[in-house]
């Protein structure tokens, strides 16, 4: 660190300031700020040299929409067929006709709103960095961890398998999120059904193997900002668990890396976002990709989000998780070594969002080259 120029800066103390608040950027925003703190400003990185694109320029979003799902075999294999391209190729696709009622997503888009919103006391009653516990509300969960601080606000609720009481939640939401959560399980289990399919196995493996068990809803709320041009609503990462179901409202700003280029995912009314997750990539053997994403900072707000994430769970016998022996051959061997999802979850939750892969050390490609 230069003492003349970070004399007065102590990265540190700052994050420890902020964090005490209890209060997060929705703090700051309230409080009048004008000028973005300098924990939030984005570190240096590659990103000036990857070209940039609108939704509507040279690529055309993957949508995917399952109107036809019961309707035959031939419709459901057109289904599975345009599910299994945007897996491999994208990680990311738009679900239409999915059958969660617009307003119920609405209402989950309210609720989450209402929830950041309501007394800042009743919001420091979930404040908490236990990231076991059943709701956690924070800003940044890996605060201390990421490189930057990134220009939202988040809450956890740890809706399965452990399925919270009711009194668990916060009243200004806990019923829209009992009702949202059955919903998108029930699509959840849909799409494990369509996934499977896809990888040529029988609909019932991936749901044989657990990947429906965990299931985390994490609001997200992105205040306007004043200078979007010197922080990230989210910088770049790939999702960890099996895979992501998200509810975005109109505001945009979430972008796909696809092709070496940062790609909107344009908001579409009654669309619910899905992406493949690392875990997923790992059991498939990189026949379904992660794919890192961001959320650009905006100076119009709030932005609110709803990301439904499907894991693994940590139980007391630990599940592991490997290649699925199905899809590997002499010709397609395993990329990945076997681990356990909390061997995963704790890489993970140390490293935070710094831009790099979760998913390097589990490559067996890499352990060859560390020995000797």
């Amino acid at each position: 660190m230069d003492s003349t120029i970070d004399s007065e800066y102590c990265r540190t103390s700052e994050l420890k300031a902020f964090d005490e608040t209890k209060a997060g950027v929705k703090g700051l925003v309230d409080a009048g700020i004008t000028v973005v703190p300098r924990i939030f400003h984005n570190p240096p990185d590659d990103s000036h040299k990857i070209s940039h694109t609108a939704a509507d320029a040279k690529f055309t979003f993957p949508i995917v929409d399952l109107e036809g799902v019961h309707k035959g075999l031939a419709s459901r294999k057109e289904i599975v067929d345009r599910l299994r391209n945007a897996s491999e190729t994208w990680g990311f696709f738009q679900v239409i006709n999915h059958g969660i009622p617009m307003s119920l997503m609405e209402h989950m888009k309210d609720g989450i709103r209402r929830f950041y919103e309501q007394d800042i006391d009743l919001k420091k009653e979930f404040f908490s960095r236990d990231l076991t516990r059943k709701v956690v509300y924070n800003s940044n969960l890996h605060l201390y961890a990421s490189p930057s601080v990134n220009w939202r606000d988040s809450t956890l609720f740890r809706m399965a398998p452990d399925t919270p009481i009711p009194e668990e939640l916060p009243a200004v939401c806990r019923d829209i999120l009992m009702e949202f959560s059955m919903e998108v399980m029930k699509l959840g289990n849909l799409l494990l059904e369509l996934m499977s399919e896809a990888l040529g196995l029988d609909p019932s493996h991936l749901k044989d193997m657990n990947c429906n068990e965990g299931f985390v809803i994490m609001g997200h709320y992105y205040p306007a900002c004043p200078q979007p041009e010197l922080t990230m609503g989210a910088s770049k990462h790939a999702d960890s668990g099996f895979f992501t179901v998200l509810l975005q409202d109109h505001v945009g700003g979430l972008q796909v890396l696809h092709q070496n280029q940062w790609t909107d995912v344009p908001p579409v009314p009654g669309a619910l976002v899905v992406n493949i997750g690392d875990f997923l990539q790992l059991i498939t053997n990189d026949k379904f990709v992660s794919v890192e994403h961001r959320v650009l900072a905006n100076r119009v707000g709030p932005r609110i989000s709803a990301a439904c994430f499907f894991t693994p769970t940590i139980m007391q016998k630990p599940r592991v998780y490997g290649p699925i022996k199905e899809l590997l051959s002499a010709e397609n061997p395993a990329n990945y070594r076997e681990a356990t999802w909390k061997e995963y979850a704790d890489y993970f939750n140390a490293k935070g969002l710094d831009g790099t892969s979760v998913l390097l050390p589990f490559k067996i490609s890499n352990l060859r080259m560390d020995e000797p």
